[in-house]
């Protein structure tokens, strides 16, 4: 997988927040969450996983809403700043962090209700293998986000430490139909990419982001997007 050495270095998982969602990264933070929830619903005593789960950004948001959630990760300092986030937040006596490899999920078909991946996608060298072990232990609803192939984000893709996948729709519908997965929702945003939100203050990203959000509401605006939210059904 791209990037993994890079992500399970310990200075990366110290600083791995306060880099991406400070000052105007606050904003990428509000959005991601908000769609993680509108994808799964009320997540109250439903069996969740999230693979690629990082820091656990999402799984102890879930948490907190009486998710019993499970968060997977390859890298054992970005579990523990996990592990750091959850005692912070109360919530380490009911989730499980697990070093794992998400292309080989240890747990039983149809064990969760539901299962999501974010920021993942775009460092999977075999999407297709990842997407079919998502569906075979989800139940209900298969989450993730993917970057755009047609959109700003490849300006700097080249910048990156480890690169980024990019994907065009055709090639998420493809993998969707291979995963035997149903779609039920796609959402697209951010015409200008999480990069540059990230390089400047929270009020001047702010006007940025209203400038954003007209851009993608009007006619055929959504083209431009950078960040693409796929819902998805078992």
């Amino acid at each position: 997988m791209k990037g993994q050495e890079w992500y399970q270095a310990d200075e990366i998982a110290e600083a791995y927040e306060d880099k991406r969602f400070s000052g105007g990264g606050r904003l990428i933070d509000r959005r991601e969450k908000e769609a993680v929830l509108q994808a799964l619903g009320p997540v109250e005593d439903k069996r969740v996983l999230e693979i690629a789960c990082g820091t656990g950004r999402f799984t102890v948001m879930l948490a907190e809403r009486g998710a019993d959630i499970v968060g997977l990760d390859i890298s054992t300092p970005m579990l523990q700043q996990g592990h750091k986030k959850a005692r912070a937040a109360g919530v380490d006596d009911h989730l499980q962090f697990l070093r794992g490899d998400a292309g080989r999920l240890p747990f039983p078909d149809d064990h969760f209700d539901a299962v999501l991946a974010m920021r993942f996608f775009h460092l999977a060298d075999t999407p297709e293998s990842y997407l079919a072990e998502m569906h075979r232990v989800a139940k209900d609803v298969v989450f993730f986000d993917t970057f755009n192939r047609f959109s700003a984000r490849s300006i700097y893709n080249w910048a990156l430490p480890m690169g980024s996948r990019l994907y065009s729709r055709w090639e998420v519908d493809r993998l969707v139909s291979a995963a035997d997965l149903t779609l039920v929702e796609v959402a697209q945003d951010f015409v200008v990419p999480y990069g540059f939100y990230r390089a400047i203050p929270d009020g001047l990203a702010a006007a940025f982001r209203s400038v954003d959000r007209a851009i993608g509401r009007v006619p055929g605006g959504d083209r431009f997007a950078s960040v693409s939210y796929w819902t998805c059904e078992v």
